[in-house]
């Protein structure tokens, strides 16, 4: 799903973890500072390789499924994608305490009608996002704070899912997502805005 489906003014902060963690403490420290929920999808790698902070997300934070190794599911067989998320989950919930389910991004967001079918069958529900800071490209693909910024303000609206991204651009080491998330929040709140986890849409608690 695009959007929580939500009729008031909420909006989801999402922060995926795949490669890198560099951007991690910021986000958390900002996040805490503020007081804002947000929900976490990482990879079985990056678990394995910054348990540290898989844990430190954990501790206060839902963590989804994003697969073990961040693979295209539209090119997996059935029995591929469900190693992939059982592998996952498995190393998830050893380092963090955590079951994953039901949350779950499929990889880059590449899904089919049969992939859906099979995260489904494994007791998922799919997140995608309403919009992509696109703070990954990076200052090197034209990115800056501004422009992450004035995307998620120019999609807000109800049920709004933010994704934004734990790791630094490979090329140039920015974090642009973490450097913009300060006004990220203040500009949503400021337009009536308030915060929830993804775990609002099936109604648990915020």
């Amino acid at each position: 799903m695009t959007t929580l489906g939500a009729s008031g003014r909420l909006v989801a902060l999402t922060f995926d973890g795949g490669a890198g963690n560099e951007a991690a403490a910021s986000i958390l420290r900002t996040l805490g500072r503020e007081g804002v929920p947000a929900s976490f999808f990482l990879t079985g790698e990056f678990v394995d390789a910054f348990p540290s902070t898989a844990r430190t997300i954990a501790a206060g934070y839902p963590i989804g499924n994003h697969s073990y190794h961040h693979p295209d599911f539209t090119t997996l067989s059935a029995t591929a994608i469900r190693s992939e998320l059982t592998t996952a989950a498995a190393r998830i919930e050893a380092v963090t305490g955590q079951d994953p389910r039901p949350w779950f991004r499929f990889p880059s967001g590449a899904a089919d009608s049969r992939s859906i079918s099979v995260v489904n069958a494994e007791c998922y529900v799919p997140f995608r996002w309403t919009v992509d800071t696109l703070g990954w490209k990076g200052t090197s693909g034209g990115q800056s704070a501004t422009s992450v910024v004035s995307r998620v303000l120019a999609a807000a609206q109800p049920g709004e899912i933010v994704l934004m991204h734990l790791g630094a651009n490979p090329t140039d080491h920015s974090t642009l997502d973490a450097d913009a998330l300060p006004q990220v929040i203040a500009g949503l709140r400021s337009r009536g805005y308030s915060f929830v986890t993804l775990s609002a849409v099936i109604g648990s608690a915020p």
